[in-house]
């Protein structure tokens, strides 16, 4: 599935070299190297052998093979691109597998605590990477927390559930179909003022983890969505390519109005049964009350190269 708002929550690199560190390495290669004169090819070999073993036994994370997954399967990403439906299952097939210890990340952590506020709960985003061709983060919600319907443009994303009960409210646009702006019963005047347009509704329903990985693309699968925690929750968004409004990829947040409040166009004929399962929707603000803080990412490092 990212401003304080969804798509502004930029990540920074909040590990630091320690000096000190660096120094006390030094004394000891420096130590080791006077020995070394002194000791022969028996110590050398012994390393090599041990060295060798290492690598043998070296253990990749699941982040990690996430992240080289990504590097594959978004190397050419831009504007609506949509990877091959090969890439799509080994993406999927990764982060099906993650689970909230591969990331550092546990229930009792206190930014999934109820917070007794009268504001929105505050949405905390741990952030693992970004580049120009795609980004993994981490949204963790309390409960009652919302990530409101916002949309994801000329992108494809992959959102896995960690843990918790979350519902999930999405829809793509009706191709074809007329904007429409007028008004049938008690518009507001942000309704007045703005264009709405016609969507389909793609999900309207609770997901709880362990289940599979949801999937949007940059033109249907659900592309504008909501989240909202039933219990806390935490979920890994993989964004290819990510937010950027350098190249049109704004995020732009809409309210929802029932396909019943608007007058339908001559053109549009959908039949009664059929009319919860469209809405109109409206551009608007960030919403004053959405805060979403970032924190550190506590789970495995990342080797970039």
């Amino acid at each position: 599935m990212g401003r304080a708002t969804v798509a502004d929550i930029k990540g920074r690199d909040f590990s630091e070299l320690d000096k000190e560190a660096k120094a006390n390495t030094e004394n000891t290669i420096k130590g080791s190297n006077t020995n070394k004169n002194r000791n022969t090819t028996t110590s050398d070999s012994r390393g090599r052998k041990n060295r060798r073993r290492q690598k043998k036994t070296m253990v990749v994370h699941p982040v990690q093979r996430l992240f080289d997954a990504c590097k594959d399967v978004f190397a050419h990403a831009g504007t609506g691109f949509v990877p091959p439906p090969d890439k799509i299952e080994q993406l999927s097939a990764l982060l099906d597998e993650i689970k909230p210890v591969d990331v550092g990340l546990s229930p009792r952590m206190p930014f999934f605590s109820p917070q007794a506020t009268r504001r929105a709960p505050t949405i905390t985003y741990l952030h693992i990477h970004e580049c120009e061709k795609f980004s993994m983060g981490i949204f963790c919600l309390p409960p009652s927390g919302v990530l409101p319907l916002h949309n994801h443009p000329g992108m494809t994303v992959f959102s896995k559930l960690l843990f918790g009960t979350m519902h999930i409210k999405s829809y793509d646009w009706v191709v074809g179909a007329p904007s429409n702006a007028s008004a049938v019963s008690e518009p507001s005047q942000t309704a007045q003022r703005s264009e709405v347009r016609m969507a389909k509704v793609k999900v309207n329903s609770n997901l709880t983890a362990p289940c599979k990985t949801s999937i949007l693309y940059p033109a249907d699968g659900g592309n504008m969505h909501c989240f909202t925690a039933v219990t806390a929750c935490a979920v890994l968004d993989v964004l290819g390519p990510p937010y950027s409004d350098l190249e049109g990829r704004h995020c732009t947040y809409y309210l929802a109005y029932p396909f019943t409040k608007f007058s339908g166009d001559e053109q549009v004929s959908i039949p009664d049964e059929e009319k919860d399962k469209y809405a109109w929707l409206q551009e608007r603000d960030k919403p004053e009350d959405l805060v979403v803080e970032g924190a550190l990412y506590t789970g495995p490092v990342i080797r970039e190269n």
